[in-house]
Formats: C-alpha cells, structure tokens, sequence
C-alpha cells in the first residue's frame, strides 16, 4: 500500500473556508501533476475537484455561513492515488518530503524499494553523496534539480537510479523525489532477437551464416541461412544443438558443414566474444558468449579461386609470434596483422586498418605504398622503410617488408618491432643530458653572478655605514641592496637546480617535517582549499637538509593552490580544489616492480604532493624541471621553482616525478608529485647539539686576501679592514704564494688566516692553499666561493679549512673571520 499523512485543523463556515480547502486541494492537483507528468489525469482530478468544491460552497452558506475555521492542508490521499503507478508501467518512485526534509507522502514503488526513509537519508554510495545533495540544494534554489546515476546499496545487492528533485507545493516548501530505475541492457538477450529479426535477414543475404552461442556451447539463437545451411531438411531442432558437432575438418585441416559430407568449399569461422566493452575485463573471453559468423572461402570483396588454405593456418601462426607481422596482398590491402604489429604501431586494442598506409602520417603514405606494391609484384625480395607512425608522429621507425610466393593473396609480409620502451629510454637520456647541460650552464653563471652581488651588496654596507635613517640616500642605498638580496635568492635557486648549493643534511622523519610546516601550508593555500595530511606508518628514516625541504614542500603546494584556483575560476568555480600530502613506505619489492632504470632497488620513504589542479599537458609534462619554464602569465612566476625542487631531490640522492592522474569517480583531474629518498640505515641520528658560541674575537690578525675580481676584493679588504685586521691583498693564487714565501724570507711576521677565492687564473685557491701549507702546516684557510660547500670539501682535502658562500655583506665575512681566529686560537691553546 502507499503511505501518506493528512494534517487536519478546525473547520471553518462559509465560502472563505471552502476555497482555501479547495486551494489546498488544488495544491495537491499540483504535486500529482509534477510527480506523473500525465496533463489527462491532472485533467481529470480538476473537473472532479470543480464539482467537489462548487457542492462543499453550497453546504457551507446553508449550515455554518459564520463559522470560522483554519485552512486546512493538502488531502495527500488525493495524491498518494494519483501517484501509484498503472498496471504495467515502469516503476516510477515518487516520494515528497517537506522542508525539513521529513517524508510526507510516497508511492507503493518507493516504499518497496526504499522502505518509509527520507531520501535524503537513504545509503547512497558516497561517491554519488555529494551529487545528490548538490540536486537537493538547486531544486530548493532553481525550482529542480537531477542526478543521471544515483548507487543505492539494497538487500539484493546495488541498484542504479537517475533522480529528479523538483520543488512544488502553493508556498513551494516541498520536493517532489522521482526515481527512475536503469536497467542494464542484456547484450545476449539483444543480439538473440536481433538475429531473428531483420538484422539476421541482411546477414543472410549478405551470405554469413550467424548463430549465438553460450558459454556451455549450445546454440542459443541464429539467423534463417544458419539453420537453412547447418540442418537442411532435417526436422531437427537447431537451437540447443552443440556447435562445434555442425562441423568437421577435411585432412588438410579445412573446415565444412558436417551435413555437406566435404562436398562443399571450405568454410570461413569469426569469433566475437560477447564479453562487455564498459565491465570488467574478463580473464579469458572464451568463457563468455559469443557470435559465430560462418561464410564460405572465397566469398566476398577479394575472395576468388586465388585464396589459399595455408593463409588461416599462416595467420594462426603468426599471431602468436611475440613479433609485429602483418600480411598485405598485392594491391596493398591489409589482410591480417597480428597483436604485437597493432601494438607497436600504437592501435594496441584496435582492429587493423584496411590498408597499412593508414597507419602512418600523410607525408609517408605514397612511399610506403610504393614499397608494398613493389615487394608483392616483383622478385621475392626484402628490404625496409623508414615511416613515420600516425600514433607517434615525431619518431621515425623502420618497417620491413618482404615479398612471399604461394600464399594465395598474401604476397607482401610486415615486420614492425615495438620501439616504446627504446624510445622512451633515448628520450630519458636526452633529458638527462640536457638537464646536465643546463645545470653546468646556470652553476656558471650563479658562480659569476654571485660575485657581481658580492660587490654590489658589500658596497652598500659600506655607504650604509656613512648614512643614517633619514638622510636622502639611505632609502636608495636600502632598496638597492633589497633587490641584490632578491638577485642572490635567485642565483641560490640556479645554484640548487645545478645541485651545487650547500645542504645540511640530518638524519630525520619525514612526517616531522611535514608536520612543523603544516600550519603555514594551510595559511598558504587560504580556506577554499582542503588540506588533507596522511602518514604511513614504520616510516624509514632519510638523510636530508630539513630546511631545503621544507623549500621543496613549499614550492609544490604553491604551485598546487595556483593550479587549482587557475582550474576552479576556468570552470565557472570559486577556486576551491583538495591537496592531498602523504608519505609511504616504499619497499624493495616494491621498487622492484616498479621496473625502473633510474632507481636503485633500495627502500625509500616517499612523499606525495597531489592536487586536483586539471593535470600536466604531456607536452609541458617533460619541460617542468628546467629552469625559467613556466606557463604562468608573466610577472607572476621566475620559472625556477620545480627545478630547485629538481635539484634539492636531487642533491639528496632522491628521486622525484610528475604524473597527471584522469579524473575519476566524480574526482576532478590533477597532477601528482612523488619524491622517493632512500631510508638511511646508518647509527641513529643524534639530538642536535647547541652550537657553541665563538667569544667575540678581539685579538685583530694580520690576513691574507686573494680575489681574483677587483670589486669583490676591493669591498672585502675594506670590510675586514674596518674590522680591525691588517689586511694585504693579492690577485691570483701565485701572487698570494709570493706574498707568503717573502713574509717567510723576511721574517717579518707571519699571516694568520688565508682568505681565498676558489675559481682563478693560473694557480686556483685550491693548489695555492696546498702549496702554502707546505711552508705553512698550520695555517687556517677560508675559502670564499658560489659553489656548494660539500662539493669543495669532496674536491679539496685540505684540513682546518672553512667557508663562506657568496653573495656575503660586510658583517658577514667579519663575523666568519673573526669565528675562524677564535676557533685556531682556541685550537692552539
């Protein structure tokens, strides 16, 4: 039975209380008619409503022409019954709930299938959640809204359902629900009475003998020219029979009707798994229906008395070659091409064209069909031809053709070897070689660069140290010197993508990191963004510098809220997205399996930034690590940020990648970085230890300086000197080494510290420090270079040696001598 409610108040007297009855009536007529759509039937009620008030109005004025009533609500009742169904329609559910959302009415289709639950609470597959409500919020704001597939998890397993939502109602304070079932389609039921119709009527004429047949073998369904051909005039039936006994193979291995005792040509046999395109792949497709297609050899376009019983038996051979061969026949028709030829050509899954020339580019077609038709009319000879491929149209290949007699109609033989895997490993190495070229490249020029802002930033120290807040040129020297430390943060950038920065790595957890630096990222991406943190657990631990990746999550977030936001407002939205950061335990086996050149089968901890910013375009996917790429609008990105992220990864001995994830189960499309670090298996990392002050250093020192750029010389010496040390200057390695021998043959006094460049003419810091502590042992050197300071350290084994990085200001490179003299003389003492 259907269900419905009638709320009843008091009864009001005389015509003012039947027409608001009627108008509560009428609103009923309305919610019937949004609920079936069927205009007689609404019809229908109105003429009975017509005559129904018009009786009440006349009892009204006779007996209580001054009583006063409340408008009484709508009748449901009048509604449950326009509601149900007819005999033998589809089961529409109708179900209206009021503005609370609390069921007031439903059909006797709602009701078995859904029970006495509002919709709104039904167990809907969380997946379509979202969609539903998003209906229910735009019906209450447009008037309806719908859903084209709703998962309803039943008893009897799930349910599929498109819904409608509409508002109706005289204060439109309802939502008429109307589910529609969707049924699936039943291939085998379709294709059975296809072929007992019309469809099996155009095969027969077409001269194919149809039939379908089950998974058991038997004959479910044919068409006339099967029966006819199989069972002649035999009374027996056909449907039922075992396929496989209608025929019988000759000693060459042809196939005849077995009724036609080999009387007959030879028979032709297709075989069509019925299995569905759209479900699940089946793990063997001959446990499934299927569609025989039956025809004579020789019959249809190309078929003549030429045609030749070892061509099937060729094609059965060659299909299970894990070789790309194709066979084509004299006038370049494709006759058959095995699944590794259609695989290496790019139409994995495909059928093969009707001609080989489809399957290149337009500017290759007339030369490859020059080749086939010059292989299958002349000597039986081979030879190959480079073509271009239409599924990848920048990479040549090269197919071979050979010319074969006495196959009938194959008269041209085409190998094609699949080249994916090789190309994609010249393209890695392409890659490679670049990025090692544009990495030399920009380390060179951060290393020169550096020391032009040396210059400039130490020449503003200075002139700061003559001007004070308020005179004229401070705020010019102040802003010259902001845009150098601008400059210096860029070259740091280069330097981090050439992996020539200065790391200092700690052995750490990964979810520590990610964790300190949680609260900013959600400052970053702002609120329309949800930020969803998971970690695994038995994580490994990975050495790293903790700072630079904090720099590395920061740089993929900040492109990730850029992307979505971009994403969001290209779609009409309101530029809200999810940003997921994980970290995973990554396994040797599982490394193993990942079938990966590049990476060592080690256990990695790994770290996962994915967001639902729309995807990578392939062809931008390989350019995003170089430097000064980007595809933001200018003024709104330098480019350099994936590729510090490239380098940091990369001078941590980790790897990093970019995938774009399709979108799926309702989740917009969006790109995924995962960066792996290999688990540090050495001693357990120490608690760090406080950094022991070094005294302010007071005692002075009689320094030697050796620069090879005027500028950065000239800023250094002044600053040391302004500092209270004896500074003498050289220009190159070997006037420096002249400076130490005479001080030694003079006996004038001795250096206490060599401050040095690294990259000179002639002699280098390097070889000069090593020459000097010959005549020199203990001598403290500090080296000033734009270079990385582990890189120095695994290319200089010199001891008591220290550095500073360039660009540096003039307090700087005070206070890292002065920490060097208190640290020798500490040393001496």
């Amino acid at each position: 039975m259907a269900r419905g409610t009638m709320r009843k108040g008091p009864a009001m007297a005389g015509d003012r209380a039947v027409l608001m009855g009627l108008g509560g009536l009428l609103v009923s007529l309305g919610l019937v008619w949004l609920a079936t759509g069927q205009v007689v039937l609404v019809a229908s009620f109105a003429a009975g409503l017509l005559a129904l008030g018009l009786g009440a109005m006349l009892v009204a004025r006779r007996q209580t022409p001054l009583a006063q009533t409340t408008a009484s609500e709508p009748d449901w009742t009048v509604t449950v019954a326009a509601i149900e169904p007819a005999t033998g329609a589809a089961p529409l559910a109708v179900a209206i709930v009021d503005r609370a959302g609390r069921l007031v009415c439903a059909n006797s289709p709602y009701e078995r299938q859904f029970g006495t639950q509002p919709p709104q609470l039904l167990p809907i597959n969380p997946a379509h959640q979202d969609q539903l409500t998003e209906a229910v919020r735009v019906a209450w704001r447009d008037g309806a809204g719908e859903v084209d597939l709703v998962e309803y998890s039943a008893v009897g397993g799930v349910r599929r359902w498109r819904v409608e939502v509409i508002r109706a109602g005289r204060a439109e304070d309802f939502l008429v629900w109307r589910w529609t079932p969707l049924v699936a389609p039943d291939l085998v039921s379709d294709l059975a009475q296809h072929l007992a119709g019309k469809v099996g009527r155009v095969l027969s004429h077409a001269g194919f003998s149809a039939a379908l047949v089950g998974t058991d073998g038997a004959i479910i369904a044919t068409n006339t020219a099967f029966e006819q051909r199989a069972m002649g005039d035999s009374s027996e039936p056909v449907l039922g029979a075992e396929f496989a006994g209608l025929f019988m193979q000759d000693d060459q291995d042809r196939i005849h009707w077995a009724r036609d005792a080999r009387r007959a040509a030879p028979l032709t046999l297709f075989y069509l798994p019925l299995a569905d395109p759209e479900g699940p792949a089946l793990a063997d497709p001959q446990h499934s229906p299927s569609l025989m297609l039956v025809v004579e050899q020789g019959v249809g376009v190309g078929g003549g008395a030429e045609s030749s019983a070892a061509v099937p038996h060729l094609e059965a051979l060659l299909s299970q070659l894990p070789l790309g061969l194709a066979m084509a026949d004299r006038d370049g028709r494709l006759l058959f091409a095995n699944v590794a030829f259609m695989r290496a050509a790019g139409r994995e899954g495909e059928m093969p064209p009707t001609y080989p020339i489809d399957l290149v580019v337009k500017e290759d077609k007339a030369a490859l069909s020059d080749a086939v038709r010059r292989f299958g009319q002349g000597a039986a000879t081979s030879g190959d031809v480079a073509v271009r491929l239409s599924a990848q149209p920048d990479e040549t290949v090269s197919l071979s053709l050979a010319g074969v007699r006495g196959l009938g109609e194959a008269a041209v033989l085409l190998g094609l070897t699949d080249s994916t895997e090789e190309q994609r490993l010249k393209r890695q190495v392409a890659q490679a070689t670049k990025m090692q070229a544009v990495g030399q490249l920009a380390g060179g020029v951060a290393h020169d660069f550096n020391n032009v802002l040396t210059a400039i930033i130490g020449t503003c120290d200075l002139m700061l140290l003559r001007h004070t807040p308020g005179d004229s040129d401070y705020d010019d020297i102040q802003q010259i010197r902001a845009n150098s430390n601008r400059a210096a943060s860029l070259t740091r950038q280069l330097l981090a993508f050439s992996r020539q920065q200065t790391l200092r790595p700690q052995v750490l957890q990964l979810p520590d990191i990610v964790s300190e630096i949680t609260h900013m990222l959600r400052r970053l991406i702002g609120e329309k963004i949800q930020l969803q943190v998971t970690h695994d657990r038995d994580l490994g631990p990975v050495r790293a510098d903790p700072t630079q990746l904090e720099q590395v999550i920061v740089n993929l977030v900040v492109n990730a809220r850029d992307a979505m936001q971009e994403s969001s407002q290209r779609m009409g939205g309101d530029g809200s997205g999810h940003l997921m950061i994980a970290t995973r335990r990554v396994t040797m086996a599982q490394v193993r399996n990942m079938r990966s050149e590049i990476m060592p089968v080690v256990d990695y901890t790994a770290l996962i930034v994915q967001d639902t910013g729309g995807g990578i375009p392939p062809d931008i996917l390989g350019k995003i690590w170089e430097p000064f790429f980007t595809t933001k609008e200018q003024g709104k990105g330098t480019g350099l940020g994936l590729s510090t992220v490239y380098g940091i990864v990369k001078q941590s001995g980790g790897f990093i990648f970019a995938d774009t994830i399709p979108a799926h189960d309702g989740v917009p499309a969006g790109t995924r970085f995962t960066i792996y670090l290999p688990v540090h298996h050495g001693p357990a990392a120490e608690a760090p230890r406080v950094k022991e002050e070094v005294a302010a250093w007071a005692g002075g020192g009689d320094i030697l300086l050796v620069e090879d750029e005027d500028a950065v010389r000239v800023v250094a010496e002044r600053a040391l000197t302004r500092a209270g040390y004896n500074v003498t200057t050289a220009s190159d390695g070997e006037e420096g080494y002249d400076e130490v021998k005479a001080r030694l043959e003079s006996g004038t006094g001795m250096f206490d510290l060599l401050v040095s460049d690294v990259v000179m003419p002639v002699m280098d810091g390097p070889a000069m420090a090593k020459a000097v502590r010959k005549l020199l042992p203990d001598l403290p050197v500090l080296f000033m270079s734009g270079y990385a300071e582990e890189q120095l350290r695994r290319e200089i084994d010199i001891v008591n040696m220290h550095f500073i990085p360039k660009p540096f200001s003039v307090s700087q490179i005070a206070g890292k001598v002065a920490e060097v003299l208190a640290r020798d003389a500490a040393r001496r003492a």
